[in-house]
């Protein structure tokens, strides 16, 4: 198939829009090694000692913690676990979700008609709900690779109905799961088993629910869309709903002049007259931003989505904002207020917190809880202090709809940090702890942001160009997550110890054994270890020598300590992670293998590389978190 670009969905973005060079950009390093003081104290501990996580009571000693040993890296087209530990595939793109469905055909790739009866491609977010008695796994199909789904044509075009099948394969996917002497397999006769996809009705809750900016010709009202797709990580209520977020929905518009302009406030979004050769505008108008200029405006929300109805609508939460979303992590404030952290995963953009106005309630209707609150964007200082900036009419000049709209704008328009990539933000289950991937940055210190913010070098952002990403944790003050300061450290900066100066290779805590780049996911375990899944570059030379595949590792908060536990096959990122209710399997999702050719995982021979979720289990039948 002609045409597939092997960039990235960012660096494309780029080329559409491309950004101006820096002005300045001496003081900007004047002011960064200025820092260098402040910001080698803290690396040099690795990041783990300023905050000084509480060791959980009963937790064993450093090493210990680890109910594992080490594994190497590795370049296999296979996934890798350690010793005592299993994996097998549960469920990969294209198995039928229902009896009536048809195996995979790995000649045609499926069709659309398959394709809506079976599970999406490239698993991302995903979370575990019991309900009655039954297990059901909820996970995002972010996108398709176009030379995967599309092989069979050969340098052939792509026709209406391979659009519409790569069209399907997006979403989100709702199956249940039963464990018996096999693992865990497919109950196809499940009544909860549903594909939400770009054709699924949806609520418009929440502030800009009937606002001009969400009209369209096929929805006057505003109040009413299609639809959800590349959905990235993800998150769950306390109240057992799933959370899909919409991340580069941006690369699915188009317009048929390609000279055809966008809006200031579209382009701010990477919204273009070019998308990324997906053609979806091709068999729906609604796609096409010169037809539809609002339409993009109804994506890059969170979804709330009920799986134990599958009768019940999705709901796009306004109230959360709308920006390239990773995962929304819940936590519930000692005052019983909802409290969501979320990053917004472009070069430069920002990380940001929601707080509900009113309480949760077991029992209680939640519904208010995502459409009524408060967001903030995160400011920090290199003093290893921090601040949450309120988006509000009064400090934006925007109205309320329009800062759920617009929610770059609003950041901007306050001052708030610029970041390397807010992917994952996950809670620490000991203590009133965060932890956020920034995952890279080739911009820092170099380019603005889309909307012309600087990126300077400094404070949780310390690298220029930054390849190899970090993690940044940070405490609310008092321990209180609706206060407005906090303080932050850097719990790793990942790199390459043996091919990195000192200014570029990282924190002590990474070393030959455990290196790693570009972190992506994050979740704690039950036992308080943190998992950090990768999705960054696999080359396995130069400056990546030694890292091998994408990789799964845990990590220890109160020493820093960081082993690797997975590593992926060729080609692939390790995504989203849950745990089935007893603890005793880990699912793991393997996103993209042979995105470049070179996989046949998981089948092998000369198969089709298929995104897949896989069980990880201990052999003997120990709990695995």
């Amino acid at each position: 198939m002609k045409d597939i670009p092997e960039i990235s969905f960012d660096d494309h973005d780029e080329q559409v829009s491309p950004r101006p060079e820096e002005t300045g950009f001496d003081q900007v390093v004047e002011a960064a090694l200025s820092r260098r003081g402040f910001l080698g104290g803290v690396l040099a501990a690795g990041g783990f000692a300023t905050l000084g996580s509480v060791l959980p009571s009963g937790a064993r000693a450093s090493g210990a913690r680890f109910p594992f040993a080490p594994i190497a890296s590795s370049t296999a087209d296979a996934v890798t676990v350690p010793p005592g530990y299993s994996a097998r595939v549960v469920v990969r793109w294209g198995d039928p979700l229902w009896s009536e469905g048809t195996a995979f055909d790995p000649e045609t790739r499926g069709t659309a008609a398959s394709q809506a009866l079976a599970f999406g491609d490239n698993t991302d977010g995903m979370e575990i709900f019991s309900h009655q008695g039954r297990t059901l796994l909820v996970v995002n199909n972010e996108y398709t690779n176009r030379s995967i789904i599309w092989g069979n044509r050969g340098d052939d075009a792509p026709n209406a109905d391979d659009i519409e099948k790569g069209l399907l394969a997006h979403g989100v996917t709702v199956v249940e799961l039963a464990a018996g002497d096999d693992g865990w397999q497919i109950v196809t006769y499940s009544p909860y088993n549903r594909r939400i996809t770009p054709q699924t009705p949806m609520d418009i809750t929440g502030p800009a629910r009937g606002h001009d900016g969400m009209k369209t010709a096929a929805d006057p009202s505003g109040t009413r869309c299609l639809g959800t797709w590349n959905n990235c990580g993800s998150g769950r209520t306390p109240w057992g709903t799933y959370l899909a977020c919409e991340e580069n929905f941006n690369g699915y518009f188009s317009a048929e002049d390609p000279d055809h302009a966008v809006s200031p406030a579209l382009k701010r979004y990477g919204v273009s007259a070019k998308d990324w050769g997906y053609g979806w505008a091709q068999i729906d108008e609604r796609f096409d931003v010169s037809k539809s200029p609002n339409e993009p405006n109804r994506a890059g929300y969170v979804v709330e989505i009920d799986p134990r109805n599958p009768d019940s609508t999705p709901k796009k939460r306004t109230a959360l904002g709308r920006f390239k979303h990773e995962n929304a992590e819940c936590v519930i404030n000692t005052d019983g207020r909802l409290v969501i952290y979320m990053g917004d995963d472009e070069r430069g953009e920002f990380l940001y917190r929601y707080i509900s106005d009113g309480v949760y309630a077991p029992g209680a209707d939640t519904d208010a809880l995502m459409e009524n609150g408060t967001l903030y964007a995160a400011k920090f200082h290199d003093t290893g202090a921090g601040e949450w900036l309120p988006l509000t009419p009064e400090t934006t000049g925007m109205s309320k709809a329009e800062i759920c709209i617009h929610t770059r704008l609003a950041a901007s328009a306050v001052g708030a940090t610029t970041m390397d990539r807010p992917e994952w933000v996950t809670a620490n289950p000991n203590g009133p702890e965060l932890y956020c991937a920034l995952t890279n940055n080739k911009n820092r210190g170099i380019k603005p942001n889309a909307g012309g913010d600087l990126t300077p070098v400094g404070g949780p952002n310390p690298r220029e160009a930054n390849k190899f990403g970090q993690i940044v944790r940070w405490r609310p003050n008092g321990g209180d997550h609706t206060a407005d300061g906090f303080a932050w450290d850097l719990y790793v900066l990942a790199g390459n110890p043996e091919k990195l100066d000192d200014t570029r290779r990282g924190s002590e805590n990474v070393t030959p054994s455990n290196m790693f780049n570009s972190p992506d996911g994050l979740a704690f375990d039950s036992t308080g270890l943190l998992w950090i899944q990768t999705d960054g570059n696999y080359s396995n030379a130069e400056e990546f020598e030694g890292q091998g595949n994408n990789q799964m590792l845990a990590g220890d908060p109160v020493t820093g300590e960081i082993r690797r536990f997975l590593v992926g096959p060729r080609e692939c990122e390790v995504t989203g992670l849950c745990w089935s209710p007893d603890r005793r399997t880990m699912f793991v999702g393997i996103q993209h293998p042979g995105e470049r050719g070179n996989s046949h995982w998981p089948d092998g021979g000369a198969s089709v590389p298929r995104s897949a979720i896989i069980a990880v289990t201990r052999d003997d039948g120990a709990p695995v978190g």
